[in-house]
């Protein structure tokens, strides 16, 4: 079994910190994982992407073109990556910054507004979050409880952040049963 996401947004939007988290979360299941970060020239604004392969054996290869699943936090990721995932995938929608939609009927594509409920949280920079904890409660790309077991390992070194994360990634998975 091989199973792939990527992530996909503008730099800032907490890109990289949601594949690390997932792949963290495969790792501790037991699967072999890759994870690989990509981006634009830019700080912040740019393009930035990530890739997480996680397999029950050996991946051969790292470099995927076409994933399993997508999770597009702005509008130019939706549009460039939609039609490259495979038919039965999942596509995530920040529906809080894209107007469109993927117009694909082979996908799960749901649509969650992520950065009103992360205000609903507390925190608006939980966003990124609310949006994996959606993902993978709709996707089961990774075990839900090992997710949240990456979030605390994530902040351990700033262990205040923990309690809000938790929320915003609970806040996710109540968001996929919802859209």
């Amino acid at each position: 079994m091989q199973n792939e996401v990527k992530i996909t947004g503008f730099g800032g939007q907490g890109v990289m910190l949601m594949g690390k988290i997932v792949a963290h979360a495969a790792m501790e299941q037991g699967f072999e994982v890759v994870w690989i970060p990509s981006y634009g020239p830019e700080m912040r604004g740019g393009t930035a992407y990530c890739t997480v392969v996680i397999s029950d054996r050996p991946i051969g290869s790292p470099i995927i073109q076409n994933p399993r699943h997508l999770v597009a936090m702005n509008r130019p990721s939706l549009e460039k990556f939609a039609p490259t995932v495979k038919p039965g995938g999942v596509i995530f929608v920040n529906g809080s910054l894209i107007s469109v939609r993927c117009d694909r009927d082979d996908v799960d594509e749901f649509v969650v507004p992520i950065i009103e409920i992360a205000k609903e949280v507390g925190n608006v920079r939980t966003a990124n979050i609310v949006a994996i904890g959606a993902f993978v409660a709709r996707s089961g790309f990774v075990d839900f409880e090992r997710l949240r077991e990456s979030v605390k390992t994530e902040f351990a070194a700033k262990a205040k952040l923990i309690p809000i994360n938790l929320k915003a990634l609970e806040a996710g998975r109540q968001a996929a049963e919802k859209y």
